[in-house]
């Protein structure tokens, strides 16, 4: 073999032993950083399945409810759905209503995108619950059991133990005319807006007002 074959031989083995050190490095790493990776592609692959199915339960609430809403504002309420993903995780929501079956859909809504959401019929029920437990928000309606102000009657039980957490009226029936309780954050009758109000209200819990 002559010597300028040696020569251009010798010259490849750099190249080689480069290439070689990157196939190591490679397959030794490889399964650090699938590890690494599975976890964020499972986190981004669940959000999408929580966010789809939030969406189907939304429209069921609304097609149960009164109230009308138009399809920008049903693609904004699920795209703030989907950014407040890590604002809703773990916020602690009591939801006060004497027919909870028709809330069915939006507590499955909110403890699907991470809320643990308790349910009471009346004022006696909730009392011990909200004095125990503090909450991110309460979601009352008004009447119960033929009584028309419960939910404002409720409200002075948390001003009696102090309790000052935001409370959201949720109703089928809410007439703005007869005026709205200092207490409550808002009210509304419509699905889609209790999601704006529910997301307005964790975001100030988790980051402050603004």
């Amino acid at each position: 073999m002559s010597d300028v074959l040696w020569i251009k031989i010798i010259g490849t083995i750099p190249a080689m032993l480069w290439v070689a050190f990157a196939v190591t490095v490679f397959f030794t790493l490889r399964g650090t950083l699938v590890q690494q990776m599975v976890p964020r592609l499972t986190a981004v692959r669940a959000l999408g399945v929580e966010i789809e199915l939030a969406a189907e339960l939304l429209d069921r609430a609304q097609d149960e409810s009164r109230a009308t809403v138009t399809a920008t504002a049903r693609r904004t309420a699920l795209g703030r759905l989907e950014h407040a993903a890590d604002v809703l995780r773990g916020g602690k929501m009591l939801w006060v209503d004497d027919r909870p079956e028709g809330n069915a859909r939006l507590v499955e809504l909110f403890r699907t995108v991470g809320m643990h959401v308790d349910v009471a019929l009346s004022t006696e029920e909730a009392t011990p619950l909200f004095r125990r437990r503090p909450y991110d928000v309460i979601i009352s309606d008004l009447d119960r059991d033929g009584d028309r102000q419960a939910g404002i009657k409720m409200l002075r039980v948390l001003d009696q133990y102090g309790i000052d957490v935001p409370v959201v009226i949720y109703t089928g029936r809410f007439d703005p005319e007869r005026g709205v309780d200092r207490r409550i954050f808002a009210a509304t009758t419509a699905p889609v807006e209790l999601v704006h109000y529910v997301i307005d209200l964790m975001e100030r819990a988790r980051l402050g007002p603004p």
